[in-house]
Formats: C-alpha cells, structure tokens, sequence
C-alpha cells in the first residue's frame, strides 16, 4: 500500500514505461509505426472504458467515455461504432495447443512423470494409444496426417523405425508459425499482466506472481541457473497439466464450469548495467 503523500500515478506511469519497451522494441523490429500503435491503444480505450468501467443502471455514453479517457469525442463515437471484435481471438485455442497439452496430460499418451509415449501412428496399430487416437480424441473433423505433416515440417515430432511418433521437446514452441507464436505471446503476456494489475487493487484477491532475481552473475552461472530453472519448471508445469486436465474432464459437462487459468514460467537474463545489488523477489 502506497502513503498518502506518494503519488500512484507516477509510480505507475514509471512502471508502464518498464513494460513497455520490449512492446515498443517488437513494433519498431516489425514495422509498426507509431501512429498505427496510437490508433491501436486508442480503440482499447475506449472498449475498456465501455465494458469495464460501467455505472449501475446507466447506460455509457460517449461524454463519460470521452471523460474517463480524455479521447475526443467525435473518435469516441467513431470507434464505439466499429464491427471489429477487440477479443475475436481470445477464446481460440491452437489445436496443436491442445494435442500437446493431452499428450503430456493423459495417462493413456504418457508415463507417470507425463513424459510422453511414443505413438504408433494408426489407430489400426495402437488403438486408442497411437497418434491417430491422439487426434480423434480432440477433433474428429481434421486428419490425423494433417497434423503430423506439419509438425514433422516444424520438427516438433519425428517417426522412428517403427513408425512411430515421437515427441523432440518438451515444450511446444513453433519455430515457423508466427501467428502460433504471436498467439501464446498474446495470452500469456495478457494473464500474467492481467495478474500483477489485479494485485495493484486494493479491493481484489491477490494472484500467484513472484520472481527470483540476481546480479553480479558471470556468463557460465546464468547458463547453470538457465537450466535449472528449465527441469524444475517443465517439470511443476507438466505435474500441473496432469492435474488440470483430470479435473477438466470431471468438471467439463457442469454448468458452472465457467472458469479458466493459467501458470506461465519464464527466464531472462541480460548484462545489468544498474548498481549492483545481490536481492531475491518474492
């Protein structure tokens, strides 16, 4: 909780500068100018504003809108008045997502640590417990061989001897797809931030986030700390889909099944140029 004589809003504003320059850094690598950004922030805007930021009982008009914002409100009118869905996106879930997601969840596609079998790759092989099955048992409009030729293509599986598929990594992480990887990068950068939001309200349960942070670390330690980070986070992560996809299937066919969640794990590290200061977070 800030003191009273501190002023949030320039704390927040600093804070928001720190968040945005890797934004600022992909746009300007992408060739988004500014006034495509400002038109983009904008829109958000003004839907947020309309959607979030209602009073009861009454019905949101461009004034407030304008007045919430400070967006003119001839542009506040403009943009209340668009088709475009904001969150069309937002309930998709890549298909290869969730294939990924059941072969290291379901005991029928994985070992008891949920590392994943390898498959045979008909279910006139393997039954149930071979790749086709896999598929079938998420969608049974889209073939088998459609998938795997395409995650051969990205290498995210290869075929054995026996013809079976196996797994290259555990952690599905497209190399050629740019709109797969914009996807996750969207969903997850949006929850983890809609979780460190949440936990600046005063009137909200907070949510998990913390960090472990360190200077003063050579190359070779970053790199020791890399990995270990890479073992025992896949390995929360994959104890974690284990659990969530046997009470998703418990809890699917109930009218109150109505939530979702997500934990995100990540690593980072750069040269810190900043006064060096041994801490941990968290």
């Amino acid at each position: 909780m800030l003191q009273e004589s501190a002023n949030p809003t320039k704390y927040t504003i600093k804070a928001l500068k720190k968040i945005l320059k890797p934004v600022i850094n992909l746009l300007i690598y992408k060739g988004i100018t500014y006034p495509v950004f400002n038109e983009i922030v904008k829109e958000l805007f003004v839907h947020t504003a309309e959607t979030n930021f209602e009073l009861d009982g009454k019905k949101q008009t461009d004034s407030r809108i304008n007045f919430l914002t400070g967006i003119h409100r001839k542009d506040v009118k403009r943009l209340r008045n668009q088709t475009t869905n904001i969150d069309e996106d937002s309930t998709h879930l890549s298909l290869s997502a969730l294939l990924f997601s059941r072969w290291l969840g379901d005991p029928t596609y994985s070992d008891k640590q949920g590392n994943p079998l390898t498959l045979p790759r008909l279910i006139k092989k393997g039954g149930n417990q071979s790749f086709e099955g896999l598929v079938i048992s998420v969608n049974k409009d889209i073939r088998s061989r459609a998938i795997l030729d395409e995650w051969l293509n990205m290498k995210v599986v290869y075929l054995d001897k026996n013809d079976h598929v196996c797994l290259n990594k555990l952690a599905f992480v497209p190399q050629q797809d740019y709109q797969e990887k914009t996807w996750f990068f969207g969903e997850n950068c949006h929850d983890h931030l809609a979780a460190c939001v949440n936990n600046l309200k005063d009137d909200t349960t907070p949510f998990l986030e913390r960090a472990v942070y360190y200077d003063q670390l050579t190359a070779q330690s970053v790199k020791e700390l890399a990995e270990l980070s890479e073992e025992l986070g896949m390995s929360t992560l994959l104890k974690l889909n284990s659990h969530a996809l046997t009470l998703q299937n418990k809890d699917k066919q109930k009218q109150t099944a109505v939530n979702k969640m997500r934990l995100g794990l990540y690593f980072y590290s750069d040269t810190d140029n900043t006064n060096p200061s041994d801490k941990t977070e968290g």
